[in-house]
C-alpha cells in the first residue's frame, strides 16, 4: 500500500504542473525511517522528505516539495558542500548505491546565520517517481563529538591527579596565611591595612581555584534520574536573574511538549548555571546590555556513534541552548575551550568549561559549541528518560 503527498503540500510553481513534477509514493514505513530520507525525481528536485529530513535539514516539506535540492531557491536556506549533483549523476547512470562520508551540510538558522552539520550520504534508485533517487543522510555530529568526550576524560584524569596531590597541600597554609593577614590587619594604619586586606582577598581566589580543581576531579557518577529539563532551566533562569544577571535580558524559548530527560537534576544546573553565567560575562566585557536566552526543543537526528555497548548509538534528542549575542569566543582558543585551564578572559580559571564537558560526557550526552561576533550558542544534547 503506497500514498502520495496531497496536491494541497506541493508549492504554488509545483502544483501548477512546473516541469511536470510528480510527488513520490511512499510506503507506510517512510515515516519509521530511523534516518533523515529524502527521495529526488530525476531532476534533482525533491519528491518526499520525511520528518527526520525536516528536522535535520531545517525546512519543511510544504516549502521544498518540488524545489530541486541543489538550486538557487534552496540555497537561500540550505547548501550542501562538496555539492552531489555529479555524483547521484553517476549513481542514477550505472544504478549502483554510492556512499559519500564527510558531506556538509550549511543549514540556514533563525539569526539568518547557519548551522554546520556533517553526514554520510547513501543513496540509491527509488521506485518512485520514475528515475528518481532515494537518499538517506547519517549524522556525523556525534561521532565527532566523541572524541571530545573522551579528551574530557583524559583531562579528567590530570586533573585528578593534580588535585589530590596539591590540593590539601596548598589549602593548609593558606588558611594560615589568611588567618595571619586578618589579625596584622586590625592593628594597621590605612594604608597598610589595604596591602593585608589583598593578601587575604588573593588567598582566597586561590582556594576557590582548588575547589574548582576538586569538583573537576570529582569521579562519582552522575545519579541519573527522570528530569523535568524545564525545572531545571527556571532555576538557573531565577538565579542569574537576581544575581550575576542583572541588567541583561534573559529569555526563556522552551518547547513545553518535552519529556523528561535521563540526567542528574543538580549536575544538569550546575552546567546550565555556568553556561549562563559565562554569557553573562561575555555580555559585560563587551559593554553590558545584550541577551541571553535559554531554549528547549526536540531534534530526533542526533545520535552518539555506535559503541560495543550500544551497537545502534546513543539517541540524544533533547536539546539545551544557551545563547548570547556578546563579542564571541576568540578563534585563537575556539577548538579548545573545553580543556583545562585554557580561558578567553583575564584571570580566568579555565576550568568552568572544562567542568561542564566532563558533567555533560559522564551523562553520556553531548556538547556542542557555535560561535562569531554577536552569536555564541552553546548545545546540551540528552537522552530521554
Amino acid at each position: 500500500m503506497t500514498s502520495r503527498a496531497p496536491s494541497d503540500m506541493l508549492p504554488d510553481a509545483a502544483a501548477a504542473g512546473g516541469g511536470g513534477f510528480v510527488p513520490a509514493e511512499v510506503g507506510p514505513n517512510w515515516s519509521a525511517l530511523p534516518l533523515p530520507a529524502i527521495i529526488l525525481d530525476a531532476q534533482g528536485r525533491i519528491a518526499a522528505m520525511n520528518d527526520l529530513a525536516e528536522a535535520f535539514l531545517n525546512v519543511s516539506c510544504r516549502s521544498s516539495l518540488g524545489q530541486a535540492l541543489e538550486g538557487a531557491e534552496m540555497r537561500k536556506r540550505l547548501r550542501i558542500v562538496p555539492r552531489l549533483g555529479s555524483t547521484l549523476d553517476r549513481m542514477r547512470a550505472g544504478h549502483d548505491p554510492v556512499n559519500r562520508a564527510g558531506i556538509r551540510f550549511e543549514i540556514g538558522d533563525r539569526s539568518g546565520g547557519h548551522i554546520d552539520r556533517l553526514a554520510t550520504i547513501h543513496a540509491g534508485p527509488a521506485p518512485s517517481p520514475a528515475g528518481g533517487t532515494v537518499m538517506l543522510i547519517s549524522p556525523l555530529d556525534g561521532a565527532g563529538r566523541l572524541g571530545q568526550g573522551q579528551a574530557a576524560r583524559l583531562a579528567a584524569r590530570s586533573a585528578i591527579g593534580m588535585a589530590e596531590m596539591l590540593a590539601h597541600e596548598i589549602k593548609n597554609p593558606l588558611a594560615g596565611i589568611r588567618g595571619a593577614a586578618q589579625l596584622i590587619g586590625m592593628n594597621l594604619t590605612a594604608e597598610d591595612r589595604d596591602l593585608a586586606d589583598l593578601i587575604v582577598a588573593e588567598s582566597r581566589r586561590i582556594v576557590e581555584l582548588l575547589d574548582q580543581v576538586e569538583r573537576f576531579g570529582d569521579t562519582s557518577a552522575p545519579r541519573l534520574a527522570a528530569v523535568n529539563v524545564h525545572d531545571v532551566l527556571e532555576r538557573v533562569r531565577r538565579s542569574a536573574a537576581v544575581g550575576f544577571g542583572k541588567g541583561l535580558r534573559i529569555v526563556p524559548d522552551y518547547d513545553p511538549s518535552l519529556p523528561p530527560a535521563l540526567a542528574d537534576a543538580d549536575q544538569l544546573v550546575q552546567v546550565c548555571l555556568n553556561l549562563v553565567k559565562n554569557a553573562a560575562e561575555a555580555i559585560g566585557r563587551a559593554g553590558g546590555g545584550g541577551t541571553i536566552r535559554i531554549r528547549s526543543f526536540y531534534d530526533g537526528t542526533l545520535r552518539l556513534a555506535p559503541t560495543e555497548a550500544e551497537p545502534q548509538g546513543r539517541s540524544l534528542p533533547l536539546q539545551i541552548e544557551i545563547e548570547d549575542d556578546g563579542p564571541g569566543i576568540p578563534d585563537a582558543i575556539m577548538g579548545q575551550v573545553f580543556e583545562p585551564f585554557v580561558s578567553g578572559r583575564e584571570n580566568g580559571t579555565g576550568l568552568g568549561l572544562a567542568l561542564v564537558s566532563k558533567i555533560v560526557t559522564d551523562h553520556g550526552a553531548w556538547i556542542a559549541l557555535e560561535s562569531r561576533p554577536g552569536r555564541t550558542v552553546f548545545r546540551i544534547s540528552l537522552s530521554k528518560a
